[in-house]
């Protein structure tokens, strides 16, 4: 199976303590964010993944190189300018092999069963299947509405604070849909999934409840660094 990260952004809320790379690429006990992404991954047999990068994204290139040393192959997508998600994700869906792929944000970390989005899309003859997170405070975010496995709405806006989903940015997408994503800087969130929605495309997902993080900003990167060192993931 094949995936593709997305590690083209500038990372600038995490500037302050991680300045001289990619934030994928910030050190977590000596090694890169993005390596227990990639090693997750490989346990759950992607076997290739297509590195969507921009920033110093020869860093990435220069740490990863054909990926043998990490279980997998890897290759490399590079942006001249910024894309967007989903103009990265067709800028790297050029160098996909099979009809579908799952994309994934390469600053997070998720616990979870892959192979269900795959079963999932397949039983439900879906376009897209998408993975929602729970919140405590849905106000802070745009929500997403899942109704029998389908999505029914997706970035709503809602100002009182209360529990709900909203989306967790790993998508399984299929050729198809991706050869839909007009050429330039184009936004996956507020441009196309909404368009597809409008347009009656089968959007489908479910709600993980396994372990998350964003490292986007300081504090969760800390935190990811205090559980790596209290063992809260292993391999």
């Amino acid at each position: 199976m094949e995936a593709i990260l997305l590690a083209g952004g500038l990372g600038t809320r995490l500037r302050s303590v991680v300045s001289d790379r990619p934030k994928p690429m910030a050190l977590i006990e000596e090694k890169p964010f993005m390596e227990y992404v990639v090693r997750e991954l490989a346990m759950q047999g992607i076997d290739q993944i297509i590195f969507a990068v921009g920033y110093k994204g020869t860093m990435v290139e220069e740490y990863f190189g054909d990926g043998k040393a990490f279980g997998i192959k890897a290759l490399y997508a590079y942006e001249e300018t910024l894309l967007g998600t989903a103009g990265a994700i067709k800028n790297g869906a050029r160098l996909m092999k099979g009809d579908q792929v799952l994309v994934l944000n390469a600053d997070t970390f998720y616990r979870m069963d892959y192979g269900r989005l795959v079963r999932q899309r397949q039983e439900q003859n879906l376009d897209m299947a998408l993975v929602l997170r729970q919140v405590e405070d849905v106000s802070r975010y745009g929500q997403a509405v899942l109704t029998g496995g389908l999505l029914t709405g997706f970035n709503e806006k809602t100002s009182r604070k209360r529990p709900g989903t909203i989306n967790g940015g790993v998508y399984l997408m299929t050729r198809q849909l991706i050869d839909r994503v007009p050429q330039g800087k184009v936004s996956l969130e507020n441009d196309m999934i909404p368009r597809w929605l409008s347009e009656g495309r089968r959007l489908g997902g479910f709600v993980n409840d396994g372990y998350f993080i964003d490292i986007g900003i300081p504090k969760d990167y800390f935190r990811f660094m205090e559980d790596v060192k209290k063992g809260v993931l292993t391999w």
